[in-house]
């Protein structure tokens, strides 16, 4: 069993904080399902500079496939954060080396020979998704909190686990957006409401999470590890409650830390990098 996440990887910046640390919406969710057991690949393009360096190495202190991980001639990405309270604050982007980032046909090869591919907003990797398809990839996308984003009608099509964060609580304007996606084609939707929970909706039913009790440190990474969590229950052949439930155990460990997953530190050590 195999899982593929094919997008974007950068560096967040908290400078006030003097905080830094690899990230990335396919990253988080990847390193998540790698540290939950499950091969993973992460399919990108980093740059030539000291933070690419420290993201190849920091994948591979845990154990990703960076195989078909590219390195640019550029700067990595980089994303200037800070904090407001408990939650992350976006500054500027750098977009670096992924202004320019494609996959080629090799790396869609390589993806659809996964179990499951997994791809994000503002992976760039909406094109693949096609032929992904057409290879028999099972494809899974997180739609951040941009329900009226033009991808999500794009993607549609390709997409068999579709995640979306909402920021009211459950209603009947979310239930009849999850019913839309599966009435046409999707076979599970998700969203997530932050600490009031969860919904999937598989076509026939609604069914509800809860979330688990933590101590808030930092809300970055939390809807990337709901993701990891709820695909590992899946790929285990779990009910979609217990996916649920998943996902909220592996989010509530991750806002916990600082960092994006409950990672070890050796790598940021050995590079002189403070995390």
């Amino acid at each position: 069993m195999k899982f593929a996440a094919i997008g974007d990887n950068c560096i967040d910046v908290y400078e006030r904080l003097n905080q830094r640390y690899p990230t990335g919406n396919v990253v988080d969710t990847g390193v998540n399902m790698q540290l939950l057991g499950i091969p993973t690949s992460i399919i990108s393009t980093t740059g030539n500079d000291t933070n690419g360096e420290w993201m190849i190495h920091t994948l591979q202190e845990e154990g990703i496939d960076i195989s078909h991980l590219k390195v640019g001639d550029g700067p990595t990405a980089v994303t200037f954060m800070d904090m407001d309270g408990l939650d992350r604050v976006h500054g500027d982007y750098v977009e670096g080396v992924l202004e320019t980032m494609v996959f080629d046909e090799e790396d869609i090869r390589f993806a659809a020979e996964h179990d499951l591919v997994h791809t994000a907003l503002w992976g760039k990797a909406e094109d693949t998704l096609p032929e992904l398809k057409a290879k028999g990839a099972v494809i899974s996308f997180d739609y951040a909190d941009r329900l009226d984003h033009p991808l999500v009608e794009q993607t549609l099509p390709y997409v068999d686990y579709g995640f979306y964060s909402y920021k009211n609580k459950r209603d009947a304007y979310i239930e009849n957006f999850l019913k839309d996606k599966t009435d046409r084609g999707m076979k599970l939707a998700v969203a997530t409401f932050g600490e009031q929970g969860s919904l999937a909706y598989d076509g026939q039913r609604f069914y509800e999470g809860a979330v688990y009790p933590a101590r808030v440190v930092n809300t970055v990474g939390a809807g990337d590890s709901f993701i990891a969590g709820f695909l590992f229950a899946i790929l285990k052949g779990k009910s979609i409650p217990e996916a649920l439930d998943k996902g909220a155990e592996i989010a509530a460990e991750v806002v916990s830390v600082f960092e994006p997953w409950v990672k070890r530190n050796s790598i940021h050590n050995e590079m002189g990098i403070r995390s």
